[in-house]
């Protein structure tokens, strides 16, 4: 069980509960304590965290107008804000960012989505492998700075720090945000140490940030004070937030280090980081719609697919613009983020994986449709080119027919919500509320 999901079901109890006393109070406490001990935080943050609960929901009066479970929901959003850190707000403005971590902490990958980050915002970007230990790491921030377009320096088997960073920042001169990549260890050694001082030294770096793993759980809390205490970090980065229990426990520990977490990251596509907002993240743990970042994900994911407005837009639903929709939701990332976004968290793992699954298969199946046939759904009667489709795809009959079974029905109900004017107006009234 992660976290949100253990929240999400000490609260379900408490608003179920007939009656708000004491003995609810300590039922709920222990509820949360479960899932936030399971989720690797620290277990003297959790009894803080819990003792104020009790403390405030027993002693405290409550406002007229307000029930007693709704207080104590409000009451524990806003401590869990608390103990997941600050807000952070990046400057957008030229400057060099140097990344720190452990191995595995996957400093490469965010090495580019940084640069992607600053690119998206208007900044020409260039980033510097600077990672001398890890055999696979200059060809692995090569491929990645060819994937989002920026410019990449490094020096293949070159050990001196120095130089690398001196020639890379000659070569990247024009960039207005130049991220330089460095090496990781299995611990914060003095060779460690001493090789990010010397390419602080050159570098020059206006950011030193940290990049943690949020499976380290409350470990984090110590990776960050030994980093800051070595080097003066400005900031953590923490990764792979979709698919670690432990993520919880790795902001708390940050934040209970006194160092300032700047980004998340979640999932290996480029666009999936994140800056840190603790009143977002802390949202979608306990299941309330961020709808402000589904649209900004949805633009986004729009704009990497090179996406017509026209296409989105269209007034006619056929293959093509099925196949456009598919497109834009497959560059939002991970299934379970979208439904978090919305609020929807808790939709069982295995309907999340088969939508995962069924959503790179029908890509696949209108991909190897004709452009006649994307336009015209009606010419899918017949047998032979279902055939067709199926083997150029590397599906099945039955798949084919599923996908133009729910195509059908998706369009009966757009040609009813494009003619129905009650439906219009229902539809508007309901917008206008949200």
């Amino acid at each position: 069980m992660d976290l949100g999901e253990g929240l999400r079901k000490a609260i379900s109890k408490l608003q179920g509960a007939t009656i708000i006393d004491l003995k609810t109070i300590r039922e709920f406490n222990k509820e949360l304590q479960r899932a936030l001990i399971s989720s690797d935080v620290e277990l003297r943050l959790v009894s803080e965290f819990t003792k104020k609960i009790e403390n405030a929901a027993i002693k405290e009066k409550i406002p007229s107008g307000v029930s007693p479970k709704d207080y104590i929901t409000n009451m524990v959003y806003e401590e869990l804000v608390k103990l997941m850190g600050k807000n952070y707000e990046p400057e957008v403005k030229p400057k060099r960012i140097l990344l720190v971590g452990m191995y595995g902490s996957g400093k490469t990958t965010t090495t580019a989505k940084l640069a992607k980050f600053y690119q998206d915002r208007g900044l020409s970007t260039g980033v510097i492998c600077c990672d001398i230990a890890r055999p696979a790491a200059y060809e692995q921030l090569e491929m990645l700075a060819k994937q989002i377009n920026t410019s990449f320096f490094g020096i293949k088997d070159e050990t001196d720090v120095r130089k690398i960073i001196k020639e890379g920042l000659k070569a990247l001169k024009d960039r207005k945000v130049i991220i330089c990549d460095s090496s990781g260890r299995s611990a914060l050694n003095a060779a460690l140490v001493n090789e990010i001082k010397s390419i602080a030294e050159e570098f020059k770096p206006d950011e030193k940030l940290l990049v943690i793993n949020a499976d380290t759980g409350q470990i984090a809390g110590k990776q960050a004070t030994e980093f800051n205490n070595a080097i003066k970090i400005t900031g953590v980065i923490v990764t792979k937030m979709d698919g670690s229990g432990k993520g919880g426990g790795a902001l708390s520990a940050v934040s209970a280090a006194n160092v300032n977490i700047t980004f998340i990251g979640s999932g290996e596509k480029m666009n999936a980081l994140e800056f840190y907002n603790p009143e977002k993240f802390v949202g979608r743990l306990l299941g309330i719609p961020d709808i402000e970042s589904l649209i900004k994900n949805v633009n986004e994911a729009i704009k990497e697919a090179n996406i017509k407005p026209e296409d989105i837009n269209s007034e006619e639903l056929n293959f093509n613009t099925f196949y456009t929709q598919l497109k834009t939701m497959s560059k939002m990332g991970p299934v379970k983020n979208m439904l978090g976004m919305m609020g929807m968290a808790d939709v069982p793992k295995n309907v999340v994986e088969q939508g995962e699954e069924k959503l790179a298969k029908y890509k696949s199946i209108i991909a190897s449709m004709t452009l006649e046939e994307r336009e015209n759904d009606k010419l899918l009667k017949e047998h032979s080119r279902i055939v067709r489709i199926a083997k150029g795809s590397g599906t099945q009959e039955k798949d084919v027919r599923m996908l133009i079974s729910e195509f059908n029905k998706m369009k009966k109900f757009y040609e009813m919500f494009k003619n129905d004017r009650n439906v219009k107006k229902n539809m508007s009234k309901f917008m206008k509320m949200n």
